[in-house]
């Protein structure tokens, strides 16, 4: 493990691109929703980074911090932390004007039967900090089920391809959006729409859920047979950067790997290093949730970690009883239920 521990560290580091960008972005940044699962690491890499190109530059992390010790795991690694409730307008309206913010914070897991939370905190919640931070540069997390089912031939949807949302969970996402763009330009709020599908990482994700599979002779549903990824940290990376590209209006930015990535083929390339023949259930329909994102690999280059380094990665973190963030992306579910 001592290993797979020094490899987690060598692929956080600051790419040049990042430390190059990095002294380039003026004034201090703000993570909103930094507890979640790539809140932490991103907020570590933008430290790291700031620390590489010699700037002196704030990181702030906001959350609720339930978990007192990833509060002060932060703090160690350099991290200004706020407890805030964002939903409270008086927490929110406390929080320091900062040049630059990252808005991560949202709901999906738990939608069905809690509808008017998700809606609360990812289309109300938005405005507010949209009106908050109309000042600001604001990069805003959205995600690629904003998007419709794509035959797997089709190249998958671009930044111009119209939303088609399935399910609420989809639907306020694309109202986050809505209220995102809506006051970008009424308040000339410079902002980038950062839509993502999937992040992985050895703790969680695509990847891991379909290693864990094979390594537990489970059935893979093959209904949604196709998928994109993007390492981690190549999307946190990517998310930081991405403050130089804000606009009004704002910008629509697609985020994932190059690859549409057959999940057989995945499960055959887990199966072949654990020496398991892989379970499959159902014929593939033919469309998935895909997501172009030329543009993204335009502007910032391909990302560096490759699949089959993640395939790798994730196969020797699981082989040693690494742990794990245990959520879920059901990234085969079709009906838009979460």
């Amino acid at each position: 493990m001592k290993d797979l521990f020094q490899l987690e560290q060598e692929l956080s580091v600051p790419s040049p691109a990042l430390i190059a960008d990095m002294a380039k972005i003026e004034g201090d940044i703000l993570l909103l929703g930094v507890g979640g699962k790539m809140g932490p690491s991103m907020a570590k890499l933008a430290v790291a980074a700031a620390k590489a190109a010699g700037v002196d530059k704030k990181v702030i992390g906001v959350s609720r911090f339930s978990d007192a010790k990833a509060k002060a795991e932060l703090e160690a690694a350099g991290i200004t932390t706020l407890s805030c409730d964002l939903l409270n307008d008086s927490e929110l309206q406390a929080l320091p004007e900062v040049e630059n913010v990252i808005y991560l914070a949202g709901n999906k897991f738990g939608t069905t039967g809690n509808e008017s939370f998700t809606w609360a905190m990812n289309a109300y919640l938005p405005g507010r900090v949209a009106e908050k931070y109309k000042d600001s540069k604001i990069v805003a997390f959205s995600s690629g089920n904003v998007l419709p089912f794509v035959p797997v031939t089709s190249g998958g949807p671009s930044e111009e391809t119209a939303p088609e949302p399935l399910g609420e969970y989809a639907q306020s996402c694309l109202g986050r959006e809505r209220i995102f763009e809506y006051f970008s330009k009424r308040n000339q709020t410079p902002t980038l729409i950062y839509r993502l599908n999937y992040a992985v990482d050895f703790r969680y994700g695509v990847m891991l859920e379909i290693a864990k599979s094979v390594l537990g002779g489970k059935e893979i549903d093959l209904r949604t047979e196709n998928v994109n990824v993007i390492w981690q940290g190549d999307a946190n990376e990517i998310a930081i950067r991405s403050l130089l590209h804000c606009e009004s209006p704002a910008k629509i930015l697609n985020v994932t790997g190059p690859e549409i990535l057959s999940v057989r083929w995945i499960a055959n390339q887990f199966g072949r290093i654990f020496g398991i023949e892989p379970k499959f259930i159902h014929e593939p329909t033919g469309t998935a949730l895909l997501n172009n994102a030329s543009e993204c690999h335009r502007i910032f280059g391909y990302p560096r970690v490759t699949v089959r380094e993640i395939i790798d990665i994730t196969a020797t973190w699981l082989s040693h009883g690494g742990d794990e963030f245990g959520k879920s992306t059901h990234f085969q579910e079709r009906g838009g239920k979460f």
